[in-house]
């Protein structure tokens, strides 16, 4: 190692990231996971602690006074007081079950909670109680869900009454949508007003009003013009629901099958009532059998929950997400097609109508990584990561050509992001399915003097306590304070919990030749963006992978 990764290494070693938020839950949830960074030069170390401080203050208790209630949860942060399920309660807590899961777990049962005796889960839980004016889902419950059973089940047992409490709530939901959001009979699901789908200020929702008629999430204005409409983005999230409940069914001793029919039946409808093949885009249709063909979000939205397949992701990214004329910017995905003449340059308020918007970027890892597009996913974060690096608070928005941090601060869904970003491109990351991952995308290539010259990151995976240094050139990884493997910077080596390694894949944005060291020797590979190389008994097994998709101009 060099003199930056040992001093790198040093100061991850004395560092207690409870330093400012002793007796908080997070610091609890931290010090079980043994989550540690630490990185010489530039100011991402003090970044990363500004993260865990900010996050820290969004975790609060919001129902001591309900039975079962009292114990902290995740706030929204900002000027959202509380949990909302389009983002709290799903993404957010997704990657919060990394850093605290405890309280991940405690956000999810608070939805369960305030269900509604006809089984519709509030949009919202504030101290002041459940709210109903609107359904506001994006995110999958059912992922989350059944991914935080994952995380949180491999030494410790799987909860099962957690999973069962969460599948009763969830069917109940599902049920309540059938029942009320598809008054045209199409089998998709309709959105009857702005604050279903959380598009503030976009014009996809232009004539229509921000909730629901009369407050009443089971209503749609009688005299629209327009709606309701049956929107690709909330039918893909019953779609991906669903499948999710037939998976939560079959651990819990049922059957997937009727499960996974109704998943079947959603995306044809999705298909039948949304997309256009033309353009291979989702759009909104409207109770006149109009599209609203308004390029947005919605696209990555559909990819999130699982719609398409490989072929259908890369032709997505070569016209539209990778594309620096549609959703494409130099400082992340903005929420409506650059080339739209309704596009919103204004990320100083809360809009949806243009400006990168923070939950936006935290949904799109799943589907970059399901289709194996990691090494896109890594190039365009790179200057997210810097612009929050150097910006005075974490924002909800970011302006996409400037990268100054936008509409409010103490924002959790931009908070966890910047943790995940490091932790998924420059650190130690355990996944639902078992697997560990080690990224030595090292972040010193970062502009705006944002870039270290090395980092340090340590997390506790089952009873191993693991470390990964790196500079610009190696990184190195130690389990329990003794070598383990080591690999040039632009791979990921993927392990079991117990840091066997079972692949390399390509994170940079061009092929990567170097030397895997493990105790059995070297390994010469060199490693193309997307590739996986399968390693079984220290030698190449197999090889694979995705297109890399380059920006498009």
């Amino acid at each position: 190692m060099t003199a930056a990764t040992d001093e790198a290494l040093t100061r991850l070693r004395e560092s207690d990231p409870s330093a400012g938020i002793a007796g908080s839950p997070l610091a609890e949830g931290l010090a079980r996971e043994g989550v540690r960074f630490a990185a010489v030069g530039g100011p991402l170390e003090a970044r990363w602690r500004d993260a865990l401080s900010e996050l820290a203050q969004c975790i609060r208790v919001l129902d001591d006074g309900h039975p079962g209630g009292g114990a902290p949860v995740l706030n929204e942060g900002g000027v959202y007081r509380g949990s909302w399920i389009e983002s709290t309660g799903t993404i957010n807590t997704e990657i919060l079950a990394r850093f605290a899961p405890q309280v991940a777990r405690d956000t999810l049962l608070l939805f369960a909670r305030h269900q509604r005796e006809d089984g519709m889960i509030p949009y919202k839980v504030t101290a002041d109680g459940p709210a109903f004016s609107q359904i506001q889902i994006v995110t999958p419950l059912a992922r989350v869900v059944w991914n935080h059973y994952l995380l949180t089940g491999h030494e410790g047992g799987r909860d099962h009454a957690f999973l069962s409490v969460m599948q009763g709530a969830m069917e109940r939901m599902d049920a309540w949508l059938a029942r009320y959001r598809d008054t045209l009979g199409t089998g998709g699901v309709e959105a009857f007003c702005t604050f279903d789908t959380g598009h503030d200020l976009s014009p996809r929702f232009w004539f229509a009003p921000d909730r629901a008629f009369r407050g009443d999430a089971r209503r749609v204005d009688p005299d629209s013009a327009l709606l309701p409409v049956v929107a690709p983005d909330l039918t893909s999230n019953v779609a991906a629901q669903r499948a999710y409940l037939g998976r939560i069914a079959e651990e819990l001793g049922g059957d997937s099958a009727a499960w996974d029919a109704a998943a079947r039946r959603s995306v044809d409808a999705l298909y039948a009532q949304c997309f256009d093949e033309a353009d291979g885009f989702f759009y909104d249709r409207d109770r006149t059998g109009r599209l609203h063909r308004l390029q947005g979000d919605v696209l990555a939205r559909v990819l999130a929950n699982e719609v398409g397949d490989e072929a259908f992701f890369t032709e997505s990214l070569r016209r539209y997400l990778m594309n620096t004329r549609k959703f494409l910017a130099h400082y992340g995905f903005t929420t409506i097609a650059m080339d739209d003449p309704r596009f919103d340059h204004d990320a100083s308020r809360n809009s949806w109508g243009g400006p990168v918007n923070f939950l936006a970027q935290l949904r799109a890892p799943h589907a970059f990584e399901r289709h194996g597009h990691v090494a896109e996913l890594a190039l365009v974060s790179q200057p997210v990561i810097a612009a929050l690096a150097v910006a005075d608070r974490f924002p909800q928005c970011l302006d996409p050509w400037s990268g100054d941090a936008g509409f409010t601060e103490v924002y959790s869904p931009s908070i966890l992001w910047f943790l995940d970003a490091i932790e998924r491109h420059a650190g130690i990351l355990p996944r639902p399915d078992g697997e560990v991952w080690f990224t030595g995308l090292t972040p010193t290539r970062l502009d705006h003097g944002a870039a270290a010259q090395a980092i340090a990151y340590g997390r506790r995976v089952g009873e191993a306590a693991f470390e990964l240094v790196a500079d610009d050139g190696r990184v190195d990884v130690l389990r329990d304070g003794a070598a383990a493997f080591g690999f040039p910077r632009g791979w990921r080596v993927v392990t079991d919990r117990a840091g066997a390694v079972q692949a390399v894949v390509g994170v940079g944005a061009r092929p990567v030749t170097g030397v895997l060291t493990l105790p059995s020797g070297d390994l010469e590979l060199t490693v193309a963006p997307n590739e996986r190389v399968a390693i079984a008994g220290g030698s190449v097994a197999s090889r694979a992978g995705a297109e890399f998709v380059a920006p498009v101009f």
